[in-house]
């Protein structure tokens, strides 16, 4: 599965931008999604997932009740709602697929090209 993430760019804090990640090639339904993000100089970090039809979902403490992670079978498309970002959440955003339900970076084995997320003070 081929995958394209979009909606990053300079946010003020206290923003709300949604990122989009646009799936093709393969049945999106098929596959558990992910929101996985690496600031400059840290480790990456699973930020939220969603399992294939949106029943389950994951969040790190970090962003919990900030971020909202949803799907749109129909549109094959996997959505990042970020709100009330601070100028810690300034990463760069990466979607990221597996077939198994799994909120573990490795199991991860599709990843889109990321899409930059700068939150200024």
């Amino acid at each position: 599965v081929q995958l394209q993430a979009s909606g990053g760019g300079l946010v003020q804090t206290g923003g709300s931008p949604r990122l989009s990640c646009a799936a093709s090639g393969r049945t999106f339904s098929n596959y558990v999604m992910g929101w996985i993000r690496q600031a400059p100089g840290k480790e990456r970090e699973f930020v939220a997932g969603i399992s294939w039809r949106g029943s389950s979902t994951y969040y790190a403490d970090s962003v919990k009740s900030r971020f909202t992670i949803s799907r749109d079978n129909a549109k094959n498309t996997v959505y990042l709602q970020m709100n009330s970002l601070k100028p810690e959440d300034t990463s760069v955003y990466y979607c990221a697929a597996t077939s198994t339900l799994q909120w573990t970076i490795s199991e991860y084995n599709y990843w889109g090209q990321g899409t930059l997320v700068t939150v200024s003070s």
